[in-house]
Formats: C-alpha cells, structure tokens, sequence
C-alpha cells in the first residue's frame, strides 16, 4: 500500500482554501462594482497572490489614477482660487472649505446639543405640571431654533425622495400602459414631448399656486414650503422613468406575448409574472435617472419655495453676504454631488439585487 505524501495533502488543502477564495472574491467583484469599489477586487486578488504584478496594475488604475487625478484638481483649486476677487472677497481653497465644513459640523453638534437641552426642559416642566395637578397646562413646545447643516441635509433627502416616490407612483403604471397600448403610447407621447423639456423654475410658480389654493390649512402634516418644492420634484422627475418603462414594456419578446395569449393570462397576471420581470432592467433604468433630476431639481427648488433644505442653505448664504459664505456655499455644493453620488449607487445596487444583470 502506498504511503500517501502529507506535504502533498497540504499543498492540495492549500489549493482548494485558494480556490474557494477566489470564488469568494468573483461574487463580491459584482458588489464592488455596484457600490463604486471595484479597486477592492484587485487589492484582494493581490493579497491572495494572483499575479499580483497585474493586480498592482489594475490598483493603480482603478485607485491610483483616479486619486491622482483628485490631487491635481485640489493643487489646481488651491493655486488658481486666490486669483479670483470677489464681492466677498478672494475664491476660497480647499483648506479654507474644509475649515468651514468642520465648522459646520461643530455648529450642528452645538445645535443638536441646544436642542435636547431645551426638550429636557419641557418635559421636566410637564412633569412638573402633572405631579402639581394641572395637567391642563400641559402643551409639546416645538424647538423654534435654525436648523443644522445635517438636518437641512436629512430634509433634502426626505424631500427628494417624497417627490421620487409620487413620480414612481405615476410614471410606472402610465409606462406600462404606454407600452401595452399603441393607442395610449400615442395619446400620451405628445404630453411626454412637450412637458418633460420643462424647467423646474418654471413649474415652481404654477405648483405654488395651487398648493397655496388648496393647502389652506396652516397646521397640517406638511408645510406648504415643503410640498412645493416635493410637487416640483415630481413633475421633472416622473419622464424618464415614464419613457424607459413605456420602452423596456413595448420591447418585450412577442413570443413571450403569444405565450400569454395561448395560456389565456388576465391583465394583472400578465403584468406582474411576464410584463415587469421582462421590463425591470430599464425602469431601473429609468428610475435611477428620475432620482438624479430630481436631485438636481430639488435644490433650485428649494432656493425659491424657501424649503428649510440644502437649496435654502445656499440661497440664505448668498443672501448673507459674510466672508464665510462662498465657503460655505462651496461645502454645501461638494455635499449636494456626494450625495447624488451616493443617491445613484444606491439605486445601482437595488437595480443590481432585483435584476440581477452585469450591468455596469
């Protein structure tokens, strides 16, 4: 009987452990990818001894360029910006934006600070009114401070996405619709020509308008200020998702189609196990391009309906006029891209999750 080898047995057990490695590693490249880490891929594969003289290649072009290329845009802004005078004196540089953004940041644990503060004092006077037996005194004082810079940013997003979500509301089922019907594609396609080149500056007017017509009350769950910059959101943000819907419908596989005629399939079967599965890639498509116009639309919006967001935020610096406020305004546009960067990878990795494509 032959004596098996141990060094041998050890260099397969090393084999299959590096094997499944990379199998590790291939199924969380497609990750990666999504979320806008693929020079993750590389890194690994290097530390796992996979060439690694072509992993430290693909590093530098998937990391090292692009850093690179960050470095000399902040060494251009920091050499060019003091050359430029304005109102409110010289273009500020990257340390003097980041010495704001940190300033920012201080105000805000300040103000969340004054704010807890102030609500532990109410409920210690409640408490008090309670034990005292007038509970009929009793009252919820509302915090009248300025908002943070976070929460300008948390009411951004929660706007934009009130918006997205009544545009997805209506953009999706108009689609489908669209690209079922010939006769609705042609009812609808004219609409769609003529009202999607429409600028949000010019809905703003219109929508606050009618909010304030019908919005009488001044105690509802939403501030009018709030609405008008959400409506507005939606009426430039629903068309791209409208038309990709309409396209991915329409550009279903008429075999599929006869298919469902043959097994007799109602509308609401139809829809939902052949329509939408065949179709999700592009209204993914198109729902990742309504949220980033509606991001874009937000902030204008915001500057003149007067939403307490990041469009306000910039509009009331303007208005200010201090010598802090280009850099400050200058925080808050690096803030408004990084977010719409973030915005974007997020619905990538939705779209990634239900659709399971390669898509990059």
């Amino acid at each position: 009987m032959t004596a098996v080898d141990p060094n041998v047995i050890e260099a397969e057990h090393r084999e299959a452990r590096r094997a499944r490695w990379f199998t590790h590693i291939n199924k969380a490249d497609a990750w990666f990818r999504v979320l806008g880490l693929a020079w993750m891929t590389p890194v690994l594969r290097a530390a796992a001894g996979d060439n690694p003289r072509a992993q430290v290649s693909e590093i530098w072009r998937l990391l090292g360029v692009p850093l690179l290329a960050i470095a000399g845009f902040l060494a251009l802004w920091a050499a060019l910006a003091p050359q430029v005078q304005t109102s409110l004196g010289a273009v500020p540089g990257p340390v003097a934006v980041w010495q704001e953004a940190t300033g920012l940041h201080a105000d805000a644990v300040r103000t969340g600070a004054q704010r807890e503060k102030f609500e532990t004092m109410v409920a210690m006077r409640n408490e008090r009114l309670i034990e005292a037996g007038r509970g009929d005194e009793v009252k919820d004082v509302a915090y009248t401070g300025a908002p943070s810079y976070y929460q300008q940013i948390g009411t951004s997003i929660f706007t934009v996405f009130f918006g997205f979500l009544i545009a997805t509301a209506v953009a999706v089922p108009l689609g489908i619709l669209a690209g079922l019907s010939p006769t609705a594609n042609a009812a609808l396609n004219p609409m769609i020509q003529i009202f999607k080149p429409v600028s949000p500056l010019a809905w703003l007017p219109i929508v606050t308008m009618i909010v304030s017509a019908v919005y009488v009350t001044n105690d509802g769950l939403f501030a009018k200020s709030f609405l008008v910059s959400a409506i507005t959101v939606t009426l430039c943000s629903l068309w791209p998702t409208l038309i990709n819907t309409a396209l991915g419908v329409a550009s279903i596989d008429k075999d599929l189609v006869n298919v469902s005629k043959v097994l007799k399939m109602n509308t609401w079967t139809k829809i939902t196990k052949l329509v939408l599965p065949s179709a999700l890639p592009l209204i993914f498509t198109g729902l990742r391009l309504s949220l980033g116009v509606g991001w874009m639309v937000l902030i204008a919006a915001e500057m003149l309906a007067q939403n307490p967001g990041l469009g306000k935020f910039v509009w009331d610096e303007f208005q200010n006029g201090s010598s802090s406020s280009l850099a400050r305004i200058m925080v808050a546009v690096l803030t408004i891209g990084i977010i719409g960067f973030l915005l974007d990878r997020v619905m990538f990795a939705i779209q990634a999750a239900f659709t399971f494509t390669n898509q990059r």
